[in-house]
This record gives C-alpha cells, sequence and structure tokens, in this order.
C-alpha cells in the first residue's frame, strides 16, 4: 500500500465491545495489508445512525482514501431498527459516491446482541476484517482506474 495512504474509520459506540472488537480486527487486516495503524484515524460516533453525516464530513477533507464504518445495530421490538439500518447503509452509499471516497458498510444489523457478538470475533469471524479487505480493495481499484486516465487508456 502506498505510504501517504490514511483511512478513517467511524466507530459507532452505541453497541461499544462489539464496535471495539471490529474496530480491532479492522485494524489488525489493514496492518497485515501494509496500512499501519497510526495511519487509521478513528472517530468515535453515538451510534450508526450518524455514520453517513460524520462519513462525508471526515471524506470532504480530502485527507482519506477511504472510510469505514463500524458498528452493530440490535433489532428491538419497535421498527427503529429498519430506520436505523437503512438510513446508514444508504447514506453510507450516498457519501461514496458523492465524494468518490469508498465507504465501507462494516455495520452489523442483527436480531441478538449474541449474533452481533459471533460476528464481531466469535465464531462466525469479524466483519470488521472484512471492512478493511473492502477500503483496501477500493483503494487498490481506484489508484488502476486513475492510472488508466479517461477513455480507460493505461498512462504507462
Amino acid at each position: 500500500m502506498v505510504d501517504d495512504v490514511r483511512v478513517a474509520a467511524v466507530v459507532a459506540g452505541f453497541h461499544r465491545a462489539v464496535a471495539e472488537s471490529l474496530l480491532q480486527g479492522a485494524i489488525d487486516r489493514l496492518a497485515e495489508s501494509g496500512l499501519p495503524a497510526d495511519r487509521v484515524d478513528v472517530q468515535w460516533i453515538p451510534g450508526a445512525y450518524e455514520a453517513p453525516a460524520a462519513a462525508a464530513a471526515l471524506a470532504d477533507t480530502g485527507r482519506y482514501a477511504a472510510i469505514m464504518a463500524l458498528g452493530a445495530v440490535i433489532r428491538g421490538e419497535t421498527a427503529h431498527f429498519d430506520y436505523v439500518c437503512d438510513a446508514a447503509a444508504s447514506g453510507l452509499m450516498r457519501v461514496s459516491l458523492d465524494t468518490g471516497v469508498p465507504c465501507a458498510f462494516g455495520i452489523l444489523t442483527c436480531d441478538t446482541k449474541a449474533q452481533a457478538e459471533a460476528r464481531a470475533g466469535g465464531d462466525k469471524g469479524n466483519k470488521g476484517d472484512e471492512a478493511a479487505d473492502a477500503v483496501v480493495a477500493m483503494i487498490n481499484l481506484l489508484a488502476s482506474a486513475r492510472a488508466m486516465g479517461p477513455g480507460g487508456a493505461s498512462r504507462s
């Protein structure tokens, strides 16, 4: 990975233990990919609903090659779950499309706390790893696309 690459992580703190596990998984995977932890800027936010606004503000700085949104939304007894999940997912996609800065969706949307824990370093793996893999893939894809220039012809 290029030396000047920086990645931001917006981490929803509502289910803090799950979010911390996702963040650690993402940081570890980025390090395996050649991006040390000191090139990852972490911003804690209240919950997943705030992820798009936080990602947009960070994307607008021009400092980051990609942004990971991490956290968990756990279904309750009301429709609140559906609204939060939809807002987070569609908002992050909009940030990606509007700014050109890829936003990885590492926000778990689970029915139970046990499901979230299983996906944050438990027996289902760590979805923070997958968010990190997504930003690495997108950073590399965008670098390759920029090298091609207009019309898809390689500039080399």
